[in-house]
């Protein structure tokens, strides 16, 4: 049953996270933006693409100041909107965030729909671990997983780790799973061989 796999390797990612000094995560959130921006500026398309981020829960990777970042470094943000079902809706970052129903602060924007990823050029994904094949670990929930589903092959999705969260093990995966592109963490971007 992959369920408990999963269920064991999320844990262990987890506490490792909670056991990093909230200084050390710091300096990896900022060298994380820094990267980030680096890599959204170096794009042909700098300025102008539309982004789908994500307004990162304690202890995940990027830090409070993310969303500024991703919108700084973009023509347009957007930010997942919590569905009951658990799917993902998406609504324009302005600036602002207000506390979420399922947990994740939300841009104050009206929902546009779970089909407004599909206007992004880059999705920048929240995980807990991704493998060497670029499968991408998650909360359990499925909602990235759905949101992922509906990208077409020109979009780019790259995850954002910490150290150590790009792993030698293989991540285990359901038929449903997506995975990414490439990894952003506080050394760089690392790309997977095509998918």
């Amino acid at each position: 049953m992959i369920g408990e796999p999963k269920r064991d390797l999320r844990l262990r990612v987890l506490d490792a996270r909670r056991a990093t000094s909230e200084t050390e995560r710091a300096e990896h959130d900022r060298l994380l933006c820094d990267e980030v921006a680096r890599w959204l500026d170096a794009r042909p398309d700098a300025g102008r693409l539309t982004v789908a981020g994500y307004a990162p829960m304690p202890n995940e990777p990027g830090g409070a100041s993310l969303p500024a970042v991703l919108a700084a470094h973009a023509g347009r943000l957007l930010l997942p909107v919590w569905q009951p079902d658990n799917d993902l809706e998406w609504a324009d970052y302005r600036g602002l965030l207000t506390p979420g129903r399922r947990g994740p602060h939300e841009p104050d924007g009206l929902p546009l729909g779970v089909h407004a990823i599909t206007e992004a050029a880059v999705v920048i994904a929240p995980a807990i671990a991704v493998d060497r094949h670029g499968m991408r670990l998650g909360r359990g929930g499925g909602s990235y997983d759905r949101a992922l589903a509906r990208l077409g092959d020109a979009a780019i999705v790259v995850a954002l780790l910490y150290p150590g969260e790009i792993l030698s093990e293989p991540v285990p995966a359901e038929p449903h799973d997506r995975p990414v592109h490439g990894v952003i963490d506080p050394t760089g971007v690392h790309w997977f061989a095509a998918m």
